[in-house]
């Protein structure tokens, strides 16, 4: 089985993940950011990976740091559950509608950390979750997993439709993306990642 478990502790969060990533899209999260709940929840089910979060954190502040550090600590636990990447299809791509909303997520799990990202929000917040931090979730993941990820929300009037649209379609390109292919190879002409 491919799995992780990773804490982080800080002055700021202390964050525990576990993940499997040939799991059946069990999730147990507990952030205390209910919005934030949602998206990790519906990141395992669609992922088809099993996820337990639990994180704790200065929210008296705002909810930067624990968004932006339960990204980095995910990042390292799929790093971790990847090992060398041999083996994968290392590539996947989705596009969800979710009402109003259409959004697409395109990655590479290549190991060179990237990040594009385009979403035309127009509200502070929904709920406690600061809309600003979907990227620096995004980015953060992206960066401690070695995911090159290409995420855009094509167009959208609803915030909440479009965060979880992104959330959808990162969860659907991610499970194609570190689907086996049995030959354990790494998928690079170059023989490594």
């Amino acid at each position: 089985m491919r799995n992780a478990n990773i804490t982080r502790k800080t002055k700021e969060t202390d964050i525990t993940v576990s993940l499997c990533l040939d799991g059946q899209g069990k999730a147990e999260i507990s952030t205390r950011i209910g919005f934030f709940d949602h998206m990790l929840t519906a990141l395992a089910v669609h992922s088809g990976m099993d996820l337990t979060v639990k994180a704790e954190g200065d929210l008296y502040v705002d909810c930067h740091h624990t968004v932006e550090d339960v990204g980095i600590v995910l990042g390292q636990a799929l790093a971790q559950a990847l090992g060398d990447r041999g083996g994968i299809c290392r590539y996947g791509s989705a596009l969800i509608p979710m009402d109003e909303a259409l959004a697409e997520s395109v990655v590479d799990v290549s190991g060179r950390p990237f990040l594009v990202f385009s979403a035309p929000f127009v509200n502070e917040r929904v709920g406690a979750f600061d809309v600003c931090m979907t990227e620096e979730f995004f980015r953060a993941l992206a960066f401690h997993g070695g995911l090159t990820l290409h995420l855009a929300v094509r167009y959208g009037k609803n915030d909440h439709h479009m965060i979880e649209a992104l959330f959808k379609a990162f969860a659907h390109s991610l499970k194609n993306a570190v689907q086996t292919t049995g030959d354990g190879a790494v998928l690079s002409s170059k023989g490594v990642l």
